[in-house]
């Protein structure tokens, strides 16, 4: 099956694999979570029982995907000892730090309160509770800011040093946490989970309101999660334009990637819209595209010269198909979002957002665009940086193990088998819980947390002491 495939693709694709199940579930659980301390705090404030069913519907819903987050993330960090051991001694004294600061602050935060938050309303009230479901949500960013710190030093390291040894050390942590592409990286992904989120909450209040347009629960979530798509998507927009200039501004080959621009152009670049990436001939066919629109975006000048792949190294390039059209496919969602969102708000002003059944329609399938559009921005910004795994400084050829293709093409085979079985069981059991009304009173999960052997009821005694005679 991978004959010719040498170990260091074959350990990319695998680790290319795990990522890609993992960060669907973090992307959601993260906005989420958020949208689970809203729903807590409106019921308090106003007592509305809408509100708490629709708390109590998605909150076990956020405990099947958190853990399914969980499971799936733990398999990584693995592969650092066994198919990138080189990188984890080179880079280890950096990035090793981090995640275990991700771990202890904010991964035993979310532990810790999950079960308050999810069994505790009984037991400890309202403010207690509330303050639990606060900090789970607080640990899901926690854990966001720590992994996207990791990430973003790998993609523009700063305040770092070398030893004898060849390894990265720290020398200025401040400089190593907030690196140049730190905050740009983290508004873009937190407000990417939240429209994730938001399109899946939206796409079942669609689903139920296609059913019954009386449906208290789904008219809510349905109206919230528009609200939400109306409002953080042109601000995703922004964020994304200066994620963009600031690519620009450190990793300008990417960027070059990510436009198509093989040639330079010294009087103004155009934007490629579409195009078919001729790598062989350094060229786009059938380009489609609109004349000095790259400079004015990316310079803000008509007029500003841009450089182009001729300027780099054939073996500094990345894989500029991948590249180009993840980038595109990225954006297009995004402006998809935003007309799904200004259709809900024409139709909202005109009284017809429960009753318009295209929007709902729409909305319906525009679930999954919010998982589809974080995994193409992870394929352009993790395949944009190739071929270094700490951009121009540790080549992805140089951070491989010495492990054989063979035994890497067998644990994946194994990674692949594995992860469709079990986490396709996973999504199949949140789609169904997702297909049940939310005034439903049991989606499949208990109300309360198993007991343990030893603190069950004890069965009542008979007294009845003729079975003794």
């Amino acid at each position: 099956m991978f004959d010719g495939a040498s170990a260091e693709l074959l350990a990319r694709f695998q680790f290319a694999f795990t990522v890609s199940f993992h960060i669907i579930f973090p992307a959601f659980s993260i906005g989420l979570a958020s949208y689970l301390a809203v729903l807590n705090g409106l019921w308090l404030r106003t007592r509305d029982e809408t509100y708490l069913r629709l708390f109590t519907y998605w909150k076990k819903i956020f405990a099947v995907a958190f853990g399914m987050g969980v499971v799936s993330g733990i398999v990584m960090s693995y592969q650092f000892g066994t198919n990138w051991s080189v990188f984890s001694d080179k880079a280890g004294p950096v990035i090793g730090p981090l995640m275990a600061y991700e771990v202890l602050s904010a991964f035993f935060l979310e532990a810790g309160f999950l079960g308050i938050m999810l069994f505790g309303r009984e037991r400890v009230g309202d403010k207690l509770h509330m303050l639990a479901t606060f900090m789970v949500a607080f640990g899901t960013l926690m854990s966001a800011t720590w992994i996207l710190s990791v990430n973003s030093w790998m993609q523009t390291p700063a305040g770092y040093g070398m030893n004898e040894v060849g390894q990265f050390i720290p020398e200025d942590w401040w400089k190593v946490v907030f690196n140049p592409s730190f905050p740009y990286r983290l508004v873009h992904m937190v407000l990417a989970a939240y429209l994730t989120t938001a399109f899946v909450v939206a796409a079942v209040g669609a689903l139920h309101l296609l059913r019954d347009r009386s449906d208290a629960e789904a008219r809510r979530m349905f109206s919230m999660a528009m609200w939400m798509a109306v409002i953080v998507t042109p601000l995703q927009i922004l964020a994304g334009d200066q994620h963009g200039l600031n690519t620009l501004e450190h990793q300008p080959v990417k960027v070059m990637a990510m436009e198509g621009h093989f040639d330079s152009h010294d009087h103004g670049a155009p934007l490629i819209l579409f195009g078919i990436p001729n790598v062989e001939e350094k060229r786009i066919d059938y380009a489609v595209e609109i004349p000095k629109l790259s400079s004015l975006i990316l310079k803000h000048d008509l007029n500003a010269p841009l450089a182009g792949l001729d300027t780099v190294p054939d073996d500094e390039e990345p894989p500029i198909a991948i590249v180009f059209w993840s980038f595109r496919v990225m954006v297009g969602l995004g402006f998809a979002m935003l007309g799904v969102g200004l259709w809900a708000l024409w139709r909202r002003a005109r009284g017809r957002l429960y009753e318009d059944r295209w929007l709902h329609r729409a909305a319906l399938m525009m679930g999954p665009s919010g998982f589809v559009a974080v995994l193409a921005g992870w394929v352009t910004t993790e395949v944009g940086r190739q071929p270094w795994t700490v951009y121009g400084l540790l080549r992805t050829s140089d951070s491989i193990a010495p492990v054989e293709a063979p035994a890497v093409a067998a644990s994946l085979i194994a990674f692949v088998v594995v992860y469709f079985f079990v986490f396709g069981a996973g999504t199949y059991y949140i789609l169904r819980m997702m297909n049940k009304p939310a005034a439903t009173r049991h989606l499949g999960l208990r109300d309360g947390p198993v007991r343990a052997a030893g603190i069950t009821p004890t069965q009542q005694v008979s007294h009845d002491t003729s079975v003794l005679d």
